[in-house]
């Protein structure tokens, strides 16, 4: 059942060295696809445009771009949350102090 040179296992991957398909003289004329030739093959690889080699690169830089902007926004809300609880807390020791301050007066 996987023998090699099977649609589950072909003998290889490259259209190039693989067998040309033919019609069987058990099939009715005309049922079957025309002879395939490996030139459709190598015309789809040449088809393809230096562009188009770099979509994947572009794609890539394009999430690195997205990432370093969410990082960064993360490390602005972390600044945030710090700064507020610094001011929280000189807010409270300001309190204290006059407190304080104004304990020391009533005495």
């Amino acid at each position: 059942m996987n023998t090699p040179g099977t649609i589950d296992r072909p003998l290889t991957h490259d259209p190039q060295k693989q067998a040309l398909m033919m019609p069987t003289a058990d099939e009715p004329a005309g049922s079957a696809t025309e002879d395939f030739t490996t030139r459709g093959a190598n015309d789809s690889r040449q088809n393809r445009t230096r562009e188009m080699q770099l979509i994947p690169e572009a794609l890539a830089r394009a999430h690195m771009h997205e990432r370093l902007h969410e990082a960064e926004r993360a490390r602005r809300a972390a600044r945030l949350v710090t700064a507020l609880r610094m001011q929280r807390r000189a807010e409270r020791a300001s309190r204290r102090a006059r407190r304080a301050l104004a304990m020391a007066v009533m005495q």
